[in-house]
């Protein structure tokens, strides 16, 4: 409880944390206080925020307030889940290369970097080719192309520590190769891989918003925030907020995200306060 008042001093934590917890809140209790947010009222359609509608309506008559709250859901479960696929790959990629290193090492690496002569997006689209569009597969197509960046970090966090005197201490009281990785390198390398991960879910969100947006992601009716953008292109100027709220709701995420990740680096290494 101390570490965690200690971590909302810094301005940008509690900031960041302020927006981000409203935003989860809007997301798990949200949806139970709107209106059906696939409910069309074709005689309502395209009207502008007023006291009824908060946020309009859109070409169909849906409340556009009750498709955001909706939305939310779907944004931060796909950031979560691309992170979490992505950290998971990444940790047992990086954790065996840079334990064992020798050709395991030169392979996963070359497959690594294989990766990442691709743009993130590039790549994200390329998995999305080979599945379905649909709701969870911008999940997966961002979670495999963020395997590579917490690879090469876990790597790195294993060469520099596998030398070491407590490993050798370890290793000589007869412990197998496994319990050494998982029980004492992992955890002691788990301080920059928690701050990249904090950082990649705003990545992961904004890239899924980006596929659902190009019509590889969520399809309609679903409430997805990029996919609302990609339909408010044709009324940018007759209903501009059609684009401007999912816009809003998209950035203000990404910033508390960033905003929490900046925090956190600043937290766990200091010394990058003055820099």
């Amino acid at each position: 409880m101390h570490t965690l008042r200690k971590f909302l001093r810094n301005p940008t934590a509690m900031v960041g944390t302020i927006i981000l917890s409203a935003l989860v809140l809007i997301a798990v209790i949200g949806p139970f206080f709107v209106q059906d947010p696939l409910l069309q009222q074709t005689s309502i359609k395209l009207q502008p925020p007023s006291l009824e509608h908060w946020f309009g309506t859109d070409d169909f008559g849906r409340d556009v307030l009750a498709r955001i709250v909706v939305g939310a859901r779907y944004s931060l479960t796909a950031g979560l889940v691309a992170v979490g696929l992505g950290l998971l790959g990444g940790l047992i990629m990086g954790a065996f290369a840079g334990y064992y290193g020798g050709l395991l090492d030169q392979v996963i690496m070359t497959l690594c970097d294989i990766m990442l002569a691709f743009p993130s997006i590039l790549l994200a689209m390329g998995v999305v080719m080979v599945m379905e569009p649909g709701i969870y597969t911008p999940m997966v197509a961002v979670g495999i192309s963020s395997i590579p960046t917490f690879a090469r970090l876990v790597r790195a966090q294993f060469m520099s520590l596998r030398t070491s005197s407590f490993v050798e201490a370890v290793r000589s009281s007869g412990a197998g190769d496994l319990r050494i990785i998982f029980r004492h390198l992992l955890p002691n390398s788990l301080g920059p891989v928690i701050i990249q991960a904090t950082l990649r879910i705003g990545s992961a969100i904004l890239m899924a918003a980006t596929l659902s947006f190009l019509g590889l992601g969520a399809q309609p009716p679903t409430p997805e925030w990029g996919s609302m953008l990609s339909f408010a292109r044709n009324y940018i100027w007759t209903a501009p907020y059609l684009a401007v709220i999912p816009g809003i709701a998209i950035t203000l995420t990404v910033i508390a995200v960033n905003l929490i990740g900046d925090a956190l680096r600043d937290f766990i290494d200091p010394r990058t306060r003055d820099i």
